[in-house]
């Protein structure tokens, strides 16, 4: 029976880890994890926030994820977008989401990335 998602993997090239380390923990503002010994040689490297768990695995013939990508729930999501848009990432609003506002953006590799907020009404 499943009970959550224990994380998600994204690929990225090998020799990448310091661009990773400097947005996931600098721009999203995520904890890097250790590595367990024997993962670690493998390269790639894991983030934290909250219970939210992304790892970033190294891929030989390295392709970014167009289209597929993590929905990662955000608080203030106008500030959050500020934020990577002064560390330099590019914002693309979307409106489609009935109930949320969103936007997407990629990471330092190229990967899609997308932040939602649940839109409150009074």
């Amino acid at each position: 029976m499943l009970v959550a998602i224990d994380h998600v993997q994204l690929a990225a090239p090998a020799g990448s880890e310091d661009a990773l380390r400097a947005f996931y923990t600098g721009a999203l503002g995520m904890t890097e994890v250790p590595k367990p010994p024997v993962l670690a040689a493998r390269g790639g490297c894991w983030f934290q926030a909250g219970y939210v768990q992304l790892h970033l695995g190294t891929e030989k013939d390295f392709r970014p994820a167009k289209k597929a990508h993590p929905g990662l729930r955000v608080r203030d999501i106008e500030s959050f977008a500020a934020r990577l848009a002064a560390r330099g990432a590019e914002i693309t609003w979307d409106d489609d989401l009935p109930g949320h506002r969103r936007f997407y953006t990629q990471d330092p590799v190229g990967n899609r990335l997308e932040f939602l907020e649940p839109v409150t009404r009074p």
